[in-house]
């Protein structure tokens, strides 16, 4: 009878099993499926280059420029009108000279580009003469031109002075200018064409008249 026993023993745990796995599916069958993430593919195309980073272009980072004010030079021309001794003085824009009895400061020194219609060479100039009191005194203090000296003058009865240059750097060309010669040098790519053939009909020669 014990082998009776084991087999029924072991239909009732057939059972049991087979009652589990059904609620199982059951409580499942609703659910939704889970899906795996696919694997990331890995990418054989090369990498991007980084993007420059943005600035002037090349042509004008190399574009001549207007020398600075402080590095501009000027020369002043200085007389003396009870000896008649003239002199030329050369400064910088912020220098301050003494010359005897008169004091010169170049604020400033300009002048137009090639290709004004106007040539004007100016320099912005303060004149102190000391007078026979001792005193210091303002006798000019503005623009001075080469080309006009009567425009502007130092009104003085001693001294007076003019400018005669000022040395500095004006750019004729910008990063877009091109220049002419470049335009001459190139050919057109395209054949020549043949000559014109002669014509067949030609006209008689004096000898057949």
């Amino acid at each position: 009878m014990n082998w009776r026993r084991a087999g029924l023993a072991a239909v009732v745990l057939l059972a049991v099993v087979g009652i589990a796995q059904g609620v199982y599916a059951l409580q499942n069958e609703n659910a939704p499926p889970i899906i795996a993430p696919p694997a990331p593919a890995e990418s054989t195309a090369a990498p991007k280059p980084a993007a420059p980073a943005a600035g002037p272009p090349h042509a004008a980072a190399e574009a001549p420029v207007e020398t600075p004010m402080a590095k501009r030079v000027a020369v002043l021309g200085l007389l003396n009108k009870r000896n008649g001794i003239a002199r030329d003085v050369t400064m910088k824009p912020g220098d301050t000279q003494r010359i005897g009895d008169v004091v010169l400061r170049l604020r400033a020194c300009d002048k137009t580009a090639p290709w004004e219609p106007q040539t004007l060479t100016g320099a912005f100039v303060q004149t102190d003469v000391r007078g026979p009191d001792g005193r210091w005194r303002r006798v000019f203090s503005g623009w001075l031109f080469k080309e006009s000296p009567s425009l502007n003058s130092v009104q003085d009865a001693i001294y007076d002075v003019w400018v005669k240059s000022c040395a500095m750097t004006i750019p004729d060309v910008g990063p877009e200018t091109i220049a002419a010669s470049s335009l001459t040098g190139s050919r057109s790519s395209a054949k020549k064409s043949a000559p014109a053939a002669a014509s067949a009909d030609k006209a008689p020669s004096s000898s057949n008249l």
